[in-house]
């Protein structure tokens, strides 16, 4: 009787455990977004977007946080993250820096030693400088590097080898200039080189258009060129690309939601799924970023991409940035 009522037990825990695979993997504890810099910067707000749409819109049944996890150019909180394999309640912000930081030699990681998720949008640099600059166009900034490289002090985030200290290097490099030649200083975020910029420490920064949008208004910085392809709206709309200027430079760097290795497929879909919802509003996708997305860009990627069509059961057809 005894080994009946041991395998009727065995039969019920092993279908027990089979439902609840059927039913899919969810967080159960809190989940942590991950940032490789300080607050206040890109990578932040990226986060800090994504941790809001999440729980405005209850899309998981546990709490989220957003941890910073600044220095060694994001190497730390790439550390972190890939110390914490196999665990599905770990995301973390990724960028280029998981190419560039292996690349320099400042880690042993790279993008191989993480479960991508999703990505998110191209980052666009803007090179920005102190409203009293005596630069006030992107030819002048241009004319200045190429009379003296030396001449301007240019910060940026997170490193170097960032890919706004690579957006500083394309410029020079387009220019006739050689990029080793810059004055460049690192910060461990942007809101640091910021803050030294409005405190005429540095002449220059190179960072995303949504750090200085709100200093632009304010008139506390002029944006001199973009790098995009085309014009940015809102508050950097009368800001012309560097193309506009004569200058062959368009780059930004890529963002995503990255994970440990070792998910299972399961644990992969179900965020897939919630971020897909967390861009979802009104029965179209919506930048939740808020900047650095260019509209063109986001209708071929929605003809392209499957992830940009609804989400199961909702209504819609676009991908909206207004």
């Amino acid at each position: 009787m005894n080994a009946w009522i041991k395998l009727v037990i065995t039969i019920a825990a092993t279908t027990l455990a089979a439902a609840a695979g059927a039913q899919g993997w969810s967080p159960s504890r809190n989940v942590e977004i991950i940032v490789g810099s300080a607050p206040g910067g890109s990578n932040d707000k990226t986060a800090r977007s994504v941790e809001k749409a999440i729980v405005d819109g209850k899309l998981i049944p546990t709490s989220l946080s957003v941890v910073n996890k600044p220095g060694g150019g994001s190497s730390i909180a790439f550390t972190y993250v890939s110390q914490k394999a196999g665990d599905p309640h770990t995301l973390l912000v990724g960028t280029t820096a998981l190419l560039t930081n292996h690349i320099v030699g400042r880690s042993k990681l790279n993008h191989k030693d993480f479960t991508p998720i999703a990505s998110l949008f191209n980052d666009y640099v803007v090179f920005a400088v102190n409203a009293n600059s005596p630069i006030k166009t992107g030819k002048e900034l241009a004319a200045k590097l190429k009379e003296d490289p030396q001449s301007l002090s240019i910060g940026f985030a997170t490193a170097l080898g960032s890919h706004n200290h690579i957006a500083a290097g394309m410029l020079a490099k387009s220019i006739g200039v050689n990029p080793r030649s810059l004055k460049v200083v690192a910060f461990k975020g942007s809101s640091e080189a910021i803050t030294q910029l409005l405190g005429g420490h540095i002449d220059m920064v190179t960072t995303a258009a949504g750090n200085v949008s709100g200093h632009l208004a304010a008139g506390r910085l002029r944006v001199v060129g973009v790098s995009a392809n085309q014009r940015f709206g809102g508050a950097l709309a009368s800001i012309p690309t560097w193309k506009e200027q004569g200058v062959d430079l368009v780059y930004g760097g890529w963002r995503a939601i990255v994970a440990p290795k070792g998910l299972t497929a399961d644990q992969v879909a179900y965020w897939e799924g919630v971020l897909r919802k967390a861009a979802y509003r009104d029965g179209r996708y919506w930048d939740i970023i808020v900047f650095g997305i260019l509209e063109d860009e986001i209708e071929e990627q929605r003809r392209k991409d499957k992830y940009l069509l609804p989400p199961d059961g909702a209504e819609g057809d676009g991908l909206d940035t207004s």
